[in-house]
């Protein structure tokens, strides 16, 4: 990990929303540093593109009309303390959900 990164506030199985947009989704991979094509990086508008050295999430999301994945600076991300369950399909083939609401990696997948 390059000195200049940020340790991740968030964790694999955290829920998540967006401190903007209208989703919320389950973490499953983390990037402690900007990791994603700059054709990513560009097609997102100068104005509110994020700074690159700072943890990054992939997300299992979802909003109100469909399910997909997601990829979100730490910045842009808050708790979501809903309690709902996240609904996208990968969600079950990866994780399992405990009594609290909170997702952990399978056990057969776990490594």
């Amino acid at each position: 990990m390059p000195a200049e990164a940020r340790l991740a506030k968030f964790r694999i199985g955290d829920v998540v929303r967006h401190r903007v947009y209208p989703f919320r989704g389950v973490i499953y991979d983390v990037d402690h540093t900007f990791s994603n094509t700059e054709e990513w990086w560009e097609s997102i508008p100068e104005d509110v593109r994020p700074e690159r050295d700072q943890p990054f999430y992939h997300l299992f999301a979802e909003n109100a009309e469909t399910e997909y994945v997601a990829y979100v600076s730490e910045q842009n991300l808050l708790p979501d303390t809903s309690g709902d369950p996240v609904r996208h399909p990968q969600v079950g083939e990866m994780f399992e959900r405990l009594a609290d609401g909170a997702y952990r990696i399978r056990a057969d997948i776990a490594h």
